[in-house]
């Protein structure tokens, strides 16, 4: 339909055109209120942050504050707070001390010393033996534990070739010395002069090292550790591996480490020099440790130069000493206190009396699972007229005559242990022997383990026939 021209003209009047864009009083208000909310004062604006929960309460603490809430945790639950996050494992890493290395490319990378910077006990042996770890052959030694192969050498499980390379243990060491100069223990196996030097430079503070399959030469490297007080030595060990320290090792240990207070010796061969040695150098040693020796003969008489020594211990000792020689060269041990005999051969008489012979001061016996021990044998004990404490474990052949004839010659006696000594019978107890552990401090009495267990299970009828459970129908 068309339009005229007077009806458009009706139409534009009835729908005026406004132009907006040209009036800006509105626009200017809104900017205005705009720029006055702007101005208000930050007490009136809720912060957004405050209406949002904290994720992590712990990121508020320093490190420090936190490292001593950590540290009040039990060791058992270190591994577990370790994994709560990267900040928390780096802190737990502070907290660990002891370590023992497994992998010994975890070492040689460097990630030992940064993961755990605070360490001062350290193991390195299992880390040191090349012998396959997916076997399922596990070997448990009180001196190690280590997987192991089929074959079997005749030297042992375990040869030179089995053990890292000399040059590539000296690095580790140069690492480990550089990484942790507050070290205090150390556990190696294979090491050699330089990398022990290297430990003996800069671990000034190291006052325990224990040294696996070693050599004399090798023991020239400790001579730095001027603080060392234990040492333990293991040179050879049955049906495992072999090496020698012989008397040019133990001279060499004796002039380099003064301070020594604990010594041990565990396969070791030497004489009567390599113990003088020691006990005219290491004039602050205070006990000495023999384990399976192989002394010859004559080294008895050298503990006579020991003259701070309070306890001799031998463990494992197929024999105590094959020629001591003449009571009046042996000479004796005026401050001793404690003897320890654990698993020793004790058949030879000669060898015996000189040993209590040098150990007549003691105050304390303690013998355990000896054999060989018969009542005439323990009858040398009453040299020993000082003592207060003895202790019988596993001696089966001991009978009560011989305990009684030697403990009342043991005026000073207070404390009696005897256990598992299955040849003494409580039946055969004299009423001498029973008045005299009426008035000792200290008295343990279960020799009979056997006549134990039957008079405690006697009431249960347990061991008896079966006929009295059983009966026909």
């Amino acid at each position: 339909m068309p339009f005229s021209a007077e009806t458009r003209s009706k139409r534009r009047v009835s729908c005026p055109e406004v132009n907006w864009f040209n009036d800006q009083a509105p626009f200017s208000h809104v900017v205005f209120k705009m720029q006055l909310q702007s101005l208000s004062p930050e007490n009136d604006i809720v912060p957004r942050k405050s209406l949002t929960i904290t994720t992590d309460p712990f990121s508020l603490l320093s490190d420090q504050l936190l490292l001593h809430i950590l540290s009040k945790l039990p060791y058992s639950h270190h591994t577990t707070t370790s994994l709560v996050c990267k900040r928390w494992m780096h802190l737990h890493g502070r907290l660990v001390q002891s370590v023992k290395l497994v992998d010994w490319d975890f070492l040689e990378s460097g990630r030992l010393i940064c993961r755990f910077p605070n360490l001062t006990d350290i193991d390195l042996v299992r880390a040191c033996v090349r012998l396959p770890n997916n076997s399922a052959i596990w070997l448990s030694h009180k001196f190690l534990s280590i997987q192991l192969d089929s074959r079997f050498l005749s030297g042992g499980f375990v040869s030179g070739d089995d053990l890292l390379p000399p040059d590539v243990i000296d690095e580790g060491l140069r690492i480990v010395a550089e990484g942790c100069p507050n070290l205090r223990k150390l556990v190696l196996i294979g090491a050699s002069e330089k990398g022990l030097s290297s430990v003996a430079t800069e671990c000034l503070t190291l006052q325990e090292l224990e040294l696996h399959y070693c050599t004399d030469l090798s023991l020239r490297g400790i001579s730095g550790c001027q603080n060392l007080q234990i040492l333990k030595l293991i040179g050879s060990v049955r049906e495992l591996y072999n090496s020698v320290i012989s008397d040019i090792g133990l001279t060499i240990l004796a002039q380099g480490c003064r301070r020594l207070v604990k010594l041990e010796l565990c396969g070791c061969e030497g004489s009567y020099d390599g113990i003088k040695a020691i006990g005219q150098c290491c004039q602050m040693l205070e006990e000495l440790t023999l384990c399976d020796h192989r002394m010859d003969g004559g080294w008895l008489s050298a503990l006579s130069f020991c003259g701070n020594l309070k306890t001799l211990k031998l463990q494992s000792c197929k024999s105590i000493d094959a020629s001591p020689g003449s009571d009046q060269h042996l000479g004796s041990c005026p401050t001793l206190e404690t003897l320890h005999l654990q698993r020793c051969q004790m058949r030879d008489k000669q060898s015996t009396r000189a040993l209590f012979l040098v150990c007549e001061a003691v105050r304390e016996i303690v013998l355990q699972d000896c054999w060989g021990l018969e009542d005439e044998t323990f009858g040398i004990a009453t040299i020993c007229r000082r003592l207060k404490s003895l202790s019988l474990e596993g001696c089966s052949l001991l009978t009560v005559e011989g305990l009684d004839s030697v403990v009342h010659s043991w005026k000073e006696l207070q404390r009696l242990r005897v256990v598992s000594c299955n040849n003494i019978k409580d039946s055969e107890v004299t009423p001498a022997l029973a008045t005299l552990f009426s008035v000792l401090k200290e008295l343990k009495w279960r020799p009979d383990s056997r006549s134990l267990l039957s008079s405690s299970l006697g009431e249960t009828g347990m061991g008896k026939k079966g006929g009295k459970f059983f009966k026909r129908a």
